[in-house]
Formats: C-alpha cells, sequence, structure tokens
C-alpha cells in the first residue's frame, strides 16, 4: 500500500505535477506519496524525465 503511494507520488512529481494534488488522506500513506513526490521532482530537475524517470522507479524496486 506504501510502495503504490509512493509510486504515485513520484509519477506526480517527475510529471511536474503540484505536491497539493496528492489525494491522499491517511497520514501515513500521505507523507509516503509525498516521498515519491519530492523524488519525482528532483528527478525532473535533473532531467530524468520520461522513459529515464520510469527506468529509476524500477531500479529502485518501487515498481
Amino acid at each position: 500500500m506504501y510502495a503504490r503511494a509512493f509510486k504515485r507520488g513520484y509519477q506526480a512529481g517527475v510529471s511536474g505535477k503540484s505536491k497539493d494534488s496528492c489525494p491522499l488522506d491517511q497520514p501515513e500513506s500521505r507523507q509516503e506519496w509525498l516521498n515519491g513526490w519530492r523524488e519525482g521532482r528532483t528527478d525532473n530537475w535533473e532531467g530524468m524525465t520520461g522513459v529515464s524517470g520510469i527506468h529509476r522507479l524500477a531500479a529502485n524496486g518501487t515498481t
């Protein structure tokens, strides 16, 4: 459940969405989503968008 929240947050972050777009209400799940979002935003800023971002997510074992 938390891995799924992280993955969705990562996908939102790497695609440039705002952290305010988090759809989760439960604090633990929301925190995992935000952790994924932060990592996704960092990858977005470093140019790892599209396929490279997905490959990085898979390399971290969160697919």
